[in-house]
């Protein structure tokens, strides 16, 4: 008999999920020290729910700085000014509250806190050489999953590209994620990052399967497709598919937003171990050149990448087709898994998700530069369940910026 089965779980010491579970912020923090420091953004300063966890740590006799200067998509500077910061305020544990952004930040803090020289030191996989200080992961979106992931992803200035650092000792020790502080989260923010994540999962979920070794798991940080992935990833999609268009049209629908947490943070988890492909590879110079916000980008691709990725594919997009609840009795298997890309597409479109890398404002003579970029990001490009080299990237490129998906499977 041959065992086919291979899982890879790396996730926080702790996840705590559902309504009211930011109070137990202070019996969280205080295991791990007095002294917090929190990564936010200027939000913080106008969100009473967020104000009050502070306070709740100052109340239990523990010493908080604050700071508010995230800003989204993490220039190098600003990681730079918060560890400075933080360096100064001596922490014994960082909290982070907020969007991806904020997580991110907080996670690159712990590290420069921890490890002498610059970050440019840990980018890739495994660079990060021990622990970093303690880290306690608050969302307050249902989008990156960063508060379970091993990843962190900033602007580099020198390479006019986002960029990642990815270690397993990046993962929060604690993950908090309480969907009451998604309410306020505007429309179009729940639209992009519910996209994002329900691209982490179906990006997670058809990775591509690597060859087993005994040491796939310690020399990697993303194995590709395997058994654990898939079980997070299959209850990202569901939670997504059922409510995502619920929670972007009606913020108060409390239900909705719980379930898009969920599936966020199974997202999260599935591309944690199985990594992510195709359209993140070509997200990152698109959003270089467009300074568009990165979910809005994977998902802009992730219908071209399903139709470029179609033939390698087809029992997945099948099941995504089932999950959606699109799925005929009589439908072939291919019949069935074209209906699963179209589900996805059909989703981003009524949520406001932009169609084409032209719509997404993608200057049509920067087409070969983003095709160029993206094959230099090879972890990703080598996860893609097709195989892609630099002439189907230029197709793949060429056919988003068109909005045309027609013949990409071929």
């Amino acid at each position: 008999m041959t065992m086919t089965n291979f899982g890879v779980s790396r996730s926080p010491r702790l996840t705590l999920f559902g309504a009211k579970q930011r109070f137990a912020l202070p019996d969280v923090v205080k295991e791990f020290g007095n002294r917090v420091f929190i990564c936010s953004d200027l939000r913080f300063l106008q969100d009473p729910n967020l104000l009050a966890m502070a306070d709740s740590l100052r109340e239990q006799g523990m010493t908080v700085d604050v700071y508010t200067g995230t800003i989204a998509e993490l220039p190098l500077d600003c990681i730079t000014e918060a560890s400075e910061r933080a360096a100064e305020f001596e922490p014994d544990v960082i909290v982070a509250i907020g969007g991806g952004s904020c997580l991110d930040l907080a996670k690159l803090v712990a590290l420069s806190l921890a490890h002498a020289g610059p970050i440019s030191n840990f980018y890739g996989e495994f660079k990060v050489p021990g622990p970093v200080l303690p880290l306690v992961a608050i969302p307050t979106t249902s989008g990156t999953g960063s508060e379970v992931t091993p990843v962190a992803v900033l602007a580099d200035p020198v390479r006019d590209t986002k960029i990642g650092v990815s270690s397993p000792h990046l993962i929060p020790m604690v993950a908090i994620c309480d969907p009451e502080l998604t309410r306020t989260c505007p429309r179009s923010l729940t639209a992009i990052a519910g996209a994002d994540a329900l691209t982490h999962a179906i990006e997670s979920f058809t990775a591509v399967r690597k060859p087993v070794t005994p040491n796939l798991g310690m020399t990697q940080v993303f194995v590709g497709k395997n058994t654990v992935s898939d079980m997070y990833a299959r209850a990202a999609i569901k939670a997504l598919a059922g409510n995502l268009e619920r929670a972007v049209k009606n913020g108060e629908d409390m239900e909705a937003r719980e379930q898009v947490m969920f599936g966020a943070m199974s997202a999260g988890m599935a591309f944690a171990q199985a990594g992510t492909a195709a359209a993140h590879a070509i997200q990152y110079p698109v959003g270089a050149a467009t300074h568009t916000a990165h979910g809005t980008g994977v998902a802009a691709l992730m219908p071209y990448v399903m139709e470029f990725n179609l033939k390698n594919c087809i029992p997945e997009f099948a099941e995504i087709a089932e999950m959606f609840g699109v799925a005929e009795k009589g439908d072939s298997a291919e019949v069935q898994a074209r209906k699963g890309i179209d589900a996805v597409a059909g989703l981003f479109a009524r949520i406001g998700i932009p169609s084409s890398l032209a719509e997404l404002g993608l200057p049509e003579d920067k087409k070969a530069w983003v095709a160029q970029q993206a094959m230099q990001a090879a972890r990703l490009v080598n996860n893609n369940p097709r195989t892609l080299d630099s002439e189907s990237m230029v197709r793949l490129v060429n056919a988003a910026f068109a909005g045309k998906r027609a013949g990409l499977s071929d």
